[in-house]
């Protein structure tokens, strides 16, 4: 799992801020054809029922800009009869959650986000998920995510129940065999992308 084909040795250095630049650059770099064309296959993946099934609760987010994804891969999960927690926002707290009820219950939020209109409930409301999709410009092998370091997510996180499976969605290209660890980062416990689907991280 080397991802993009890096050599380890010329990135073992790199502080996050420098992964975030390359990882971020290389994004832009994505034709919207390719994006799309990973959109629906994400979505199929999801579709697979490996990671929720009906009547469960999948705590997801929008893809946003280069982000691998669109929100018609939570319509396809939500037609299996899956209830969808998306993420809000507020300040530099932990995020808060909303119910998803389809395209038009979104509104833009901060950094071009797209974010439920319903009734906020609380930080801990993740605590009811089954399983999580997670953001990531990247991940590795042990399960470090490297997300874009607002820290919304590793404030989040640790509020989670434990033994929930995290799920990092990225590119293929994005999953690495070591990035930056820190202490207090939530590994995560998969990886999603577009090509290979679902696999367990850390074992």
């Amino acid at each position: 799992m080397a991802g993009s084909g890096r050599d380890l040795d010329a990135t073992r250095a790199w502080t996050k801020d420098q992964w975030r630049r390359a990882l971020l650059s290389e994004r832009r770099r994505v034709p919207a054809s390719a994006r799309f064309a990973e959109a629906i296959k994400l979505g199929g993946r999801l579709a697979e029922g490996r990671i929720v099934r009906r009547g469960e609760t999948l705590c997801g987010y929008v893809p946003v800009g280069s982000e691998p994804g669109s929100w018609r891969m939570l319509d396809e999960v939500a037609a299996l009869g899956v209830r969808i927690l998306l993420p809000i926002v507020v300040g530099r707290e932990p995020l808060d959650w909303a119910w998803y009820d389809g395209p038009d219950s979104l509104r833009p939020g901060p950094y071009g986000l797209l974010q439920p209109i319903g009734e906020p409930l609380g930080p801990t409301a993740l605590r009811i998920a089954d399983a999580m999709l997670v953001p990531a410009l990247a991940v590795d092998r042990t399960g470090v995510r490297l997300g874009r370091g607002a820290g919304h997510y590793d404030r989040s996180l640790a509020l989670a129940a434990p033994g929930t499976p995290m799920v990092a969605v990225v590119r293929d290209s994005e999953v690495f065999d070591q990035l930056p660890a820190e202490g207090h980062d939530v590994r995560m416990t998969a990886v999603l992308t577009p090509e290979k689907g679902l696999r367990q991280l850390g074992t």
